[in-house]
Order: structure tokens, then C-alpha cells, then sequence
């Protein structure tokens, strides 16, 4: 669910860096890597989440960083992607 004035948002710099990052620490070129903020709505979420997808021969992979695109960080991502 969105918020009103709060959609999707694009910051394809952002998008691109994340989703650099992602590729390097996945090391896989085959999966699909989708990256967007998105206004969170759960109890105690910030306004706004990057989510990461990854999508690879029928599986589906989410993963939620609690901050905006801009905010996210190399160290970031791969602590996520490390812990799964």
C-alpha cells in the first residue's frame, strides 16, 4: 500500500549504484536485480524503504533496507545480502 504523496520514487543514480553493488556481492549476471523506494506502512518503518528484488529461474528474493535510496550504503548492502 502507498500513501498519498508518498509513491514509488526514482532516483536512477541511486538505482544504479544499489543495484552495482548488489551484482558485485550476488556475482551472478544471470539474475534480475530490481531496486525502488517505496513508502513503508508497518508499525515503526521510516517513511521510506529501498527494497531489492532479486529474481533468478522461478525464485524471488526480497530484501528491505529501512532508509531511503539516497541513504544506502555499499557497507549497506552487503551486510544484507551477507546475512541471507
Amino acid at each position: 500500500m502507498v500513501l498519498p504523496g508518498m509513491g514509488p520514487r526514482r532516483d536512477p543514480e541511486a538505482v544504479a549504484r544499489i543495484r552495482a553493488w548488489v551484482r558485485r556481492e550476488i556475482e551472478d549476471d544471470e539474475t534480475t536485480v530490481l531496486v525502488t523506494e517505496l513508502a513503508c506502512t508497518e508499525p515503526g518503518c521510516p517513511p521510506l524503504e529501498t527494497v531489492i528484488g532479486l529474481l533468478s529461474d522461478g525464485d524471488q528474493v526480497h530484501h528491505k533496507l529501512h532508509k531511503p535510496l539516497a541513504e544506502v550504503t555499499k557497507a549497506d548492502v552487503e551486510g544484507l545480502l551477507r546475512s541471507t
